[in-house]
């Protein structure tokens, strides 16, 4: 699978995406400027964490604007792979290649901590790695983690078995229905809050987040 990191002005979690995807599939990822369209040749596409033009309007509103984001479109309708980590996933649903908005954390807090992750499924390319209902630590940092929707979409998500994560221990950015991460219908596209991509390596303190890489690179 051949993959492609895509950078915004204000990303800042490219380098750290760039080891985890090297980590698991054995070769570095293509970095990708936001002002390129041509993503031809590329299997996944992730977006990774940071501040995308300064979190300027909303979290991920212009990125979503950026030409790259017309190309992931076009990715996305051809049935390619697309991962959106926590600045991300935000950039996501300002694209509405997912459902639903990212608001701020219930407290009004920035949160920089670990979490816990439940696996809602493990049928997906994005967790074959993983076991239905394994628990595994992701740290959070996040100011606009807060997940929500309608409760017609929520219940969508839920019937549809496009709920790829929740948190397991304290929902501390008050997320509907402790929601940290969601798939599109086809389960092609993942968005998700917490970072595994800090924890793919003992160095890192643990390997909790490396089943999700190498659950890709098995795809």
């Amino acid at each position: 699978m051949q993959t492609g990191i895509l950078i915004f002005p204000g990303i800042n979690r490219e380098r750290d995406m760039a080891i985890a995807v090297e980590q698991s599939f054995g070769r570095a990822p293509k970095l990708i400027w936001h002002k390129e369209t041509d993503l031809s040749g590329l299997d996944l596409i992730i977006i990774p964490g940071g501040f995308s033009f300064g979190d300027y309007l909303r979290c991920g509103a212009m990125a979503a604007q950026s030409p790259v984001m017309r190309a992931v479109k076009t990715h996305a309708e051809r049935g390619g792979y697309v991962l959106g980590v926590c600045n991300g996933f935000q950039i996501l649903t300002e694209a509405g290649l997912l459902p639903g908005a990212l608001l701020r954390n219930a407290g009004l807090r920035f949160l920089s901590m670990d979490t816990m992750l439940r696996v809602a499924r493990n049928d997906t390319v994005f967790t074959s790695h993983y076991q239905k209902d394994q628990v595994f630590r992701a740290p959070m940092a996040h100011g606009d983690g807060n997940y929500t929707a309608d409760p017609a979409t929520l219940d969508r998500l839920e019937g549809e078995g496009l709920v790829a994560f929740r948190y397991a221990d304290e929902n501390r950015n008050g997320s509907a229905r402790a929601i940290a991460g969601i798939y599109s219908p086809n389960h092609r596209i993942l968005g998700l809050m917490p970072h595994p991509e800090d924890l793919v390596d003992p160095l890192m303190g643990g390997t909790d987040g490396k089943p999700l890489f190498d659950s890709l690179a098995a795809a």
